[in-house]
């Protein structure tokens, strides 16, 4: 176990947490401003990845479909809704639930049918290709910082699109009481459309950049949907900045936890009992953290004001 070893696995973790926040920023904004629980939010994850191999593949260029997997999913968002979700923003929590889970079922065999069952695959860019030496470690893949870079650029935007801008005002307002907005003469559908569209959006670039990482399938964002509900749980509901910690907190626990913890219990047991109760333990650490920290503060690290 070297410094080099460990300063690398915390970068992993922080590119692992940082492409998580792209998942659950969008999900508690969703939830914090429409009080809207999205199962379907993992399948637009999906659509964001699709468009983009299926861009870059028909183009040969990464970033026509970067960007085309961005608006895919956006437009995605937008469609279901105006389509579906402004039905449900009166009912109980459980119509929401049943709803979205049917959009999950949607969306799933539409993609099988347009793009089919075999998975797609990205080459990362030429331009992001390679490694580059960084202080403790020799060789890091440019990709993946570039992935950590391009997710702090969201997530300061977004700060400044919540806290700085009129569109930002009216979500901040939309938080608190919508009724009031809706009498001051504020769009409230449109506001909720653009809103949608935006979490959307940011969820297919997360699909999209992790899409060069791994293969792209069908049904590849409901693990990650489930890692974003828990981010955001401990995040604190409706709070982009938890959004973020919880997700740094959930990479860095995860990834450090799956490769040390077996190094660590090699030397209370065999090699073969530490590596199978270590990756059983590993896989249930973000779980027990969220459980520690909602003992302690029970809404979760932050509100949604922050």
């Amino acid at each position: 176990m070297t410094a080099a070893l460990i300063f690398e696995q915390v970068l992993n973790g922080l590119q692992f947490g940082l492409t998580l926040f792209l998942m659950a920023a969008g999900l508690t904004l969703v939830f914090g401003v429409m009080g809207l629980i999205n199962l379907a939010h993992g399948s637009l994850y999906m659509v964001g990845a699709f468009c983009c191999a299926w861009i870059t593949q028909q183009t040969g260029s990464f970033w026509l479909g970067l960007g085309g997997g961005v608006l895919g999913a956006a437009a995605a968002g937008a469609l279901i809704e105006m389509l579906v979700i402004r039905r449900l923003y009166d009912r109980d929590h459980l119509d929401q639930v049943l709803a979205t889970f049917a959009l999950i079922l949607i969306f799933s065999e539409g993609t099988r049918m347009v793009f089919g069952s075999m998975p797609l695959y990205l080459n990362i860019p030429a331009a992001l290709g390679g490694t580059m030496a960084l202080p403790g470690v020799e060789a890091y893949p440019v990709y993946r910082l570039f992935i950590i870079l391009a997710a702090l650029a969201v997530a300061v935007l977004l700060y400044l699109l919540i806290s700085k801008t009129r569109l930002g005002m009216r979500i901040r307002a939309g938080e608190s009481d919508r009724e009031m907005i809706a009498a001051l003469g504020v769009d409230i559908k449109t506001l909720y459309t653009i809103v949608f569209a935006l979490g959307a959006a940011i969820a297919g670039l997360s699909g999209a950049l992790v899409g060069a990482l791994r293969s792209v399938q069908v049904g590849m964002g409901e693990p990650v949907l489930i890692l974003a509900f828990v981010v955001i749980v401990i995040g604190g509901i409706g709070s982009i900045k938890g959004a973020l910690i919880g997700s740094i907190l959930i990479g860095l626990v995860d990834t450090l936890g799956r490769i040390f913890l077996p190094i660590i219990l090699k030397f209370f047991m065999e090699n073969a009992s530490a590596n199978s109760i270590g990756a059983a333990l590993s896989s249930m650490l973000i779980y027990l953290m969220m459980a520690g920290i909602l003992a302690v503060k029970p809404k979760g690290l932050f509100n949604a004001t922050n």
